[in-house]
């Protein structure tokens, strides 16, 4: 088989990616190879469904300036597509006097990429978000609500409608790229392409790996760290303490908001996660290990230089993984009348994080070119609301090579 463009990874990412080479050169031949039986099987499959504002983002980054534009794009594709989205709005809740100071640090950052912040004082917290306390907060009206998976499957459609092809069931072995032709062999047979892109998530630096075998053991190159996250949900006759989504202020040195309330445009409120060391990449509970995915995180130097760094957090996510009381306690600074009863369990997901081998956690995406392929080597949340962008961005650099 041949095309001449395929992309690995049947997520919102991988799947956006193809719509945009579409969009950009139709009548492209494009495949997409998905080693799932079906597309949105981890990271687009078991997401919290929030469409990011940006706010987090440092201005300039690849996260503010795609998300900026991917959520315009997102909700447009929504609205041609009949799909289910609200944008209902956050309040970032700074619970003590200590933390005033970096709420008023990112309504700054907020300001800066455009967004229409507005400070609240505890009566409009209350007025906003009647259930909820808090010295002060930040209402962030541009975030909203979706479920990424409807999102997936509006984009496959279209993709076979424009004849592309989507192969699940189909993982990539092997990668050779030689005399401007890129040969993927699979356990399916091999595919020629012309161009590559890598946006295989959780896999992704094991793709990448095929691609370069130097990158394994080289110094420079990042890993993927797999982190769970493990939500709740709250009962139906607890909803009503949240309107749409309550989230405390973030802790600037490490790349998770917190736990959080986000309604979902199902009518369910999502309660979580806390984020924990996953010992499988596709570890979605504490039972399930994958002996390969232990081994190169008990080896990788980064690993262990991020646990020394940040110990003391990580300590408090497992003890709310194993706790009910911990992970009620913390929802509590937020919304204090929920109880323990008020939480069940509710399926996690697992995030796809590139680390650094100093320890350091990617706060960007990241992509690498390599000849004829391309890699997305960290696109952990907001990907799914940026993916379309993301995509645009690819197709865009895909275009030029296509003609040459």
């Amino acid at each position: 088989m041949t095309a001449a463009v395929v992309v690995i990874g049947g997520g919102i990412v991988g799947l956006a990616t193809a719509r945009a080479v579409l969009d950009q050169r139709p009548g492209t031949e494009v495949i997409v190879v998905e080693k799932e039986s079906a597309i949105a099987r981890h990271q687009t499959g078991h997401n919290s469904g929030v469409i990011h504002s940006g706010i987090y983002y440092r201005p300039g980054s690849d996260k503010a300036r795609l998300v900026a534009r991917g959520r315009t794009l997102l909700e447009r594709f929504c609205d041609d597509h009949a799909i289910s989205h609200e944008r209902c709005g956050k309040v970032v809740v700074a619970t003590s006097e200590d933390e005033l100071g970096r709420l008023a640090n990112l309504e700054r950052q907020g300001r800066a990429h455009g967004l229409d912040v507005r400070r609240l004082d505890r009566a409009a917290l209350a007025h906003v978000e009647p259930h909820a306390r808090g010295v002060a907060a930040l209402a962030v009206p541009e975030t909203g609500i979706v479920d990424f998976g409807e999102v997936a499957t509006a984009l496959a459609l279209e993709l076979a409608e424009r004849h592309a092809v989507i192969r699940t069931s189909t993982r990539v072995v092997d990668l050779r790229a030689k005399d401007g032709v890129v040969t993927l062999e699979t356990d399916h047979g091999p595919i020629q392409a012309r161009r590559v892109v890598n946006c295989a998530g959780l896999y992704s630096d094991r793709v990448a790996d095929l691609d370069r075998p130097a990158r394994r053991s080289s110094d420079r190159s990042v890993r993927i760290t797999p982190f769970r996250g493990e939500f709740h949900e709250l009962v139906p006759s607890a909803r009503h303490l949240v309107r749409c989504l309550i989230y405390p202020v973030p802790d600037p040195a490490f790349p998770f908001l917190g736990a959080h309330l986000t309604r979902s445009v199902h009518g369910g409120v999502h309660a979580g996660p806390n984020a924990v060391l996953a010992l499988s990449r596709e570890g979605y509970r504490w039972a399930e290990i994958e002996a390969r995915d232990v081994l190169e995180m008990a080896t990788n130097p980064g690993v262990w230089r991020l646990a020394k760094r940040h110990w003391r957090t990580g300590a408090a996510e497992v003890w709310r993984s194993l706790s009910v009381k911990a992970m009620t306690h913390a929802l509590q600074r937020l919304v204090p009348e929920l109880t323990a009863a008020d939480l069940e369990p509710a399926p996690s997901g697992v995030r796809a994080q590139a680390l650094r081998p100093d320890g350091t956690l990617l706060d960007d995406f990241a992509f690498e070119y390599h000849g004829s392929v391309l890699h997305v080597l960290n696109a952990p949340s907001p990907a799914a609301t940026a993916s379309l962008a993301i995509g645009e961005e690819i197709a865009r650099r895909l275009g030029s090579a296509l003609d040459d």
